[in-house]
């Protein structure tokens, strides 16, 4: 995600300052309160955990997992906020808020803010951002990014004791009311496989389980999963998944499933109906785990979809921004494209960025993976050789729906590609509610459906093509169409309000303080890094790159009026205590996208905090 956070853990930092927390305030109003407004004042006496968040983020959907045990645990005395703060156009419609919500599973209350209102008010510059408000309404934490559950309980705890004995916490209920249950057959569909059968296997991801229909594309011949979040393997209801995305048909004739909030790959016996995991543990890969080794024992990060491509399984890791696969006959996974660090550069497999892979399909002639890289709103390609291409797409703020070739062409937030018998791909192109053509032989994009509802997959029956409306809770069976559907032209930018610089010199400053009771881990030399770049890159004269030290000079080109900044930071911190043996160490990292505007009388400082509140930031 733009400005999301990669992985990072900490606990608060010291408490310096007391700030009043800013009032909420949204356009689009209070979701999962019952129809009631609130107001800060109105939760005075509890613990208010605000989680700004916007739902094309992986890293934001990461945080709404994380926070499950915390509100369970502490649910008499903190109340979570998702304050939804958009980064696409689609994002900022309250009903696809709406749809996000029960999506993704939200127990706690959701403030629509499609105006940024609270986001400019508690001046965030990340999704995820988590701020903590004591129960007297001040600010006493804040952390970018995503792994700080554990800090944030940790300071909960803190807080009960100190307002409990001042008298300031109030216990009880939250506001939170759950919305009425709807009975359809699918609640927001993921991805869809032909089966040789002639059925669809479709990953039902709400309701996590995996659905068979018939031919027809309605009924249902059977399910798996017994339709609550869980992970663990066995026959029909008896298995459990979570979110259960992409599906790709082994050698052997069973299913492989990615099975995204498990953080693993799960096989489904066609015949017998019975669940196993392949690979992945249930635990989700941090900086310095293992990226390669025997399957069940390396750490996965929402695999979003999966195509068999070269003999191996290629897996489209969203959470990390890479491409990695699995191959079956060695039960090995491994890194197969991608740095981690979240952008749009082709090249070789292992320099290449990408921004939340979320589709994969073989080419009809099997020379090239195509690949939805849905934050960067492109259509890309990997080479028989591991090398990865960009056809469609030009970086994470430029986006739209705009046939044409090369750069004119815009896509929104693609969720999924297809390939067609020509060697043309059909994208699922999720935010503009459309199903598009790129033709490689021409680099022309064309549009072939309008008016679907955040199609995420499609397959191909015959010389139908069967779409995943995702928003609609069906399969949608089209005929391909010969000639394309006119449509108006729109492109946007992300939209944010720019921090003014001044021209020249500016000083960047990650803001980064060891969680309590750690320190910094310089075992094995610096235990920092800081990668700095822009665009366009005419925007640095002088500070691109990456270093070991947190703080860093740029130079700004006074002759580019507008860009963006682009950080990566990143920090590792042990346990600090002598008698422990083997401390337990976290690595700490986050990414910016930092729009600035290069104007006289601007700043000449640009803080980023890391983790916790300093009273200079």
């Amino acid at each position: 995600m733009t400005d999301s956070a990669s992985q990072s853990a900490t606990s608060s930092a010291p408490r310096r300052v007391r700030v009043r927390a800013p009032e909420l305030t949204g356009k689009g109003g209070w979701l999962n309160t019952g129809g009631k407004q609130y107001t800060l004042a109105d939760l005075r006496g509890r613990i208010v955990v605000l989680d700004f968040w916007t739902f094309c983020c992986i890293n934001c959907l990461h945080v709404l997992d994380e926070l499950r045990e915390l509100e369970e645990k502490h649910r008499d005395t903190v109340v979570v906020i998702g304050v939804h703060s958009p980064k696409f156009v689609h994002e900022a419609d309250h009903g696809a808020v709406v749809d996000a919500v029960e999506r993704y599973g939200v127990e706690h209350p959701v403030l629509d803010d499609p105006e940024l209102a609270t986001w400019k008010q508690y001046a965030v510059r990340a999704w995820p951002t988590l701020v903590v408000v004591d129960p007297e309404g001040y600010v006493v934490a804040q952390h970018a990014g995503e792994g700080h559950a554990h800090a944030i309980a940790r300071l909960v705890e803190e807080l009960e004791a100190e307002h409990e004995a001042k008298g300031t916490l109030r216990r009880g209920d939250g506001p939170y009311v759950a919305p009425e249950p709807e009975p359809t057959v699918l609640r927001f569909p993921g991805k869809a496989l032909l089966l040789p059968s002639g059925t669809f296997l479709v990953s039902d991801t709400t309701r996590h389980q995996l659905v068979e229909l018939a031919a027809d594309g309605e009924t249902v011949v059977r399910r798996v999963g017994s339709g609550a979040r869980g992970f663990a393997d066995g026959v029909g209801e008896t298995a459990s998944f979570s979110e259960p995305q992409g599906l790709a048909l082994l050698g052997d004739g069973s299913v492989v499933v990615a099975d995204t909030v498990n953080h693993a790959l799960r096989r489904l016996d066609l015949t017998t109906g019975e669940v196993t995991t392949l690979a992945g543990t249930g635990r989700q890969w941090w900086q310095g785990s293992p990226t390669s080794g025997p399957a069940r024992e390396v750490d996965l990060s929402s695999p979003w979809d999966v195509a068999v491509f070269e003999g191996r399984v290629w897996i489209a890791m969203a959470g990390v921004h890479q491409l990695w696969t699995y191959d079956p006959a060695q039960g090995t996974v491994a890194v197969a494209a991608g740095t981690t660090n979240e952008g749009l550069v082709d090249g070789p497999g292992p320099e290449a960025w990408f921004a939340q892979p979320s589709g994969l399909a073989v080419a009809a002639d099997g020379e090239r993976l195509w690949l939805a890289d849905s934050e960067t709103s492109a259509l890309r390609w990997v080479d028989r050789e591991g090398a990865v291409h960009t056809a469609v797409g030009t970086g994470l703020f430029d986006f739209g729906h705009r046939d044409g070739v090369g750069e004119q062409a815009l896509f929104q937030h693609p969720l999924g590609v297809t390939a067609l018998p020509d060697g043309s791909v059909a994208v699922s192109d999720t935010y503009n509610h459309a199903l598009r053509r790129y033709a490689p032989a021409t680099g022309e994009v064309t549009t072939l459906a309008t008016d679907l509802r955040e199609p995420s997959d499609a397959v191909l029956v015959g010389d139908d093509i069967v779409v995943v409306e995702s928003a609609r809770h069906r399969l949608t069976r089209l005929r391909l169409p010969e000639e394309a559907v006119r449509v108006a032209s729109v492109a946007h930018r992300t939209q944010r309000a720019a921090t003014d610089v001044a021209p020249g010199t500016l000083r960047l400053d990650v803001v980064f303080q060891a969680p309590k009771g750690q320190k910094l881990d310089t075992r094995y030399g610096p235990s920092t890094r800081l990668l700095v770049s822009s665009t366009p890159p005419e925007l640095l004269l002088k500070g691109e790159g990456a270093d070991t030290d947190l703080s860093r000079t740029v130079e700004l080109n006074p002759s580019i009026p507008e860009g963006v900044l682009h950080v990566s930071a990143m920090a590792a911190s042990c346990d600090d205590d002598p008698s422990n043996e083997y401390p337990a160490c976290h690595v700490h990292q986050q990414d910016w996208g930092v729009p600035v505007r290069v104007t006289e009388g601007g700043a000449d400082r640009l803080p980023l905090v890391l983790a916790g509140m300093d009273e200079d930031a």
